[in-house]
């Protein structure tokens, strides 16, 4: 049986925050709890009142997006772990990798992304080999250089209009 968690956005970066309830997901028959799931540990930021705030955020990575990150494209993936989705969505809180830091918070819809993820290693087995269950791998192409801000407003104002000459969009 696979698990659903209901987090909002807020709740989902607390570190101190407890789940309370879980109901089986009608909309992944497919799946069992022995299936192929990589979760990765993310540097991500947070901008409070200005300021820009270093977490550790768990999330799963769709087979796509680890073998983009095997070929050496810069990440904020420090390392990730092969696991099952019995191993990360076990009880009725989701399961941090013991070789996770314990600050470490969940991503939002962590228990959806786990069942999309798991389904895409599902249909592309091959991406399986990448890393065996039960291992980790952290030689990624680590970097914070482009950060990753997960609460970030995009503001559009009239000023940022581009002027176009006035005849652009006449025929001559």
């Amino acid at each position: 049986m696979l698990l659903e968690f209901n987090l909002d956005r807020k709740n989902a970066l607390n570190p101190n925050f407890s789940m309370s309830t879980a109901t089986a997901v009608p909309n992944a028959p497919d799946l069992s709890m022995d299936d192929y799931v990589v979760i990765g540990l993310a540097t991500c930021f947070i901008k409070d009142d200005g300021e820009v705030h270093e977490i550790k955020v768990v999330e799963p990575i769709p087979s796509a997006s680890l073998e983009s990150l095997l070929k050496g494209i810069p990440t904020s993936y420090e390392k990730a772990i092969a696991t099952t989705v019995g191993a990360v969505l076990a009880t009725n809180a989701p399961q941090l990798p013991p070789d996770f830091p314990s600050e470490t918070r969940f991503c939002e819809e962590f228990a959806n992304r786990v069942v999309a993820a798991a389904r895409t290693y599902k249909a592309r087995t091959v991406a399986q080999a990448h890393i065996p269950v039960g291992t980790t791998k952290a030689d990624f192409n680590y970097s914070t250089e482009r950060k990753r801000v997960l609460n970030l407003q995009r503001i559009v104002r009239t000023e940022d209009n581009v002027k176009q000459h006035e005849y652009t969009n006449k025929v001559l």
